[in-house]
């Protein structure tokens, strides 16, 4: 019974999302909320200049009604929603900047980080003080839980800003970061099942539906972005969702491709910094297939595939 009410979840997200995308993408270009592409990135992306950013107001809209509508809310499905929606407006303000600043340089880095840290820490608090979890955090392949103590609110915050901003840094393709993030949000949904964290499992998979039904519109080539506002607004939901399943030390293997956007990028930049050369034609590392001379339509389908692999083998090991 509970499987079926997922799927309606899914199907209700998937029919939320393009419906309030063909909404939003009028009104998007009405009021000129256009992306701009940053001079350093690839070429081929200049022909993108001028299509529209922040869709993922609708993304997140749709996924905050159908998760309401398809279980009954409970404070967890509340929490989660708000974490959601704090990161989303994190997003929203740094995506705002730019539309109106005619550039591509929205928060400063510094400030991003102050606010995201913050929402973290607040939310390792309501995990350790207001559930039953208390500060345990589940450790695959020794299936048992481990109590961090002191180290818990630090390391739940370190867990949500470092998955808000790779989910943020894989946005850089049409299709990609709603491909792999729909994939990894259903596997978590059936993690979140299985360890009975029902609220987590119903967010999830209005996030896969909503994922799903923005491709639509966002696929090769894109008629909106998902913008900051949508990226950011998934990364932090999604992990506020898997961080209270206890199954957070599963994200590295399932999110394999998140992290390696995130790795991308700082390996480079250390690299740079410390021997001026660089490890990639270009950072994240999408990118550095694309300069390669690899499609865009075949590198976002390869991280598809990626990301399934992944989900996959972090599916085994939590059967271990």
């Amino acid at each position: 019974m509970r499987a079926y009410q997922f799927g309606v979840v899914i199907v209700l997200a998937v029919i939320a999302s393009v419906v309030l995308t063909s909404i939003e993408i009028p009104i998007l270009k009405h009021r000129q909320f256009q992306q701009f592409i940053r001079e350093d990135g690839p070429k081929s992306h200049l022909k993108k200049q001028g299509t529209p950013t922040m869709g993922g107001i609708a993304i997140y809209a749709a996924i905050v009604m159908c998760t309401i509508i398809g279980t009954r809310p409970t404070r967890d499905t509340w929490i989660i929603i708000l974490v959601g929606l704090v990161f989303g407006l994190i997003g929203f303000l740094d995506d705002f900047i730019k539309v109106t600043e005619k550039h591509n340089l929205g928060l400063r880095a510094w400030q991003k980080l102050v606010l995201q840290i913050l929402a973290g820490v607040l939310f390792g608090i309501y995990i350790m003080k207001f559930t039953d979890m208390g500060s345990q955090v589940w450790v695959p392949f020794i299936d048992r839980n481990v109590d961090f103590g002191i180290w818990f609110v630090p390391f739940v915050a370190f867990v949500l800003v470092a998955m808000a901003n790779s989910v943020n840094l894989t946005d850089g393709m049409d299709g990609l970061c709603g491909g792999v993030s729909a994939i990894f949000a259903f596997f978590f949904a059936i993690v979140a099942n299985i360890f009975a964290s029902y609220p987590s499992a119903f967010y999830l998979c209005a996030v896969c539906g909503a994922c799903i039904g923005f491709l639509v519109y966002n696929k090769y080539p894109a008629r909106v972005f998902m913008g900051d506002t949508g990226s950011m607004a998934l990364g932090g939901g999604m992990t506020a969702a898997i961080l209270l399943t206890k199954a957070e030390l599963l994200i590295p293997f399932a999110g394999f491709v998140f992290v390696m956007e995130a790795l991308s990028v700082i390996i480079q930049v250390v690299s740079f910094q410390t021997t001026g050369k660089r490890v990639f034609r270009m950072a994240p590392i999408h990118h550095h297939f694309e300069e390669g001379g690899m499609p865009e339509k075949r590198v976002v389908l390869m991280f598809w595939i990626a990301a399934a692999v992944c989900c996959a083998a972090a599916y085994g090991i939590l059967k271990i």
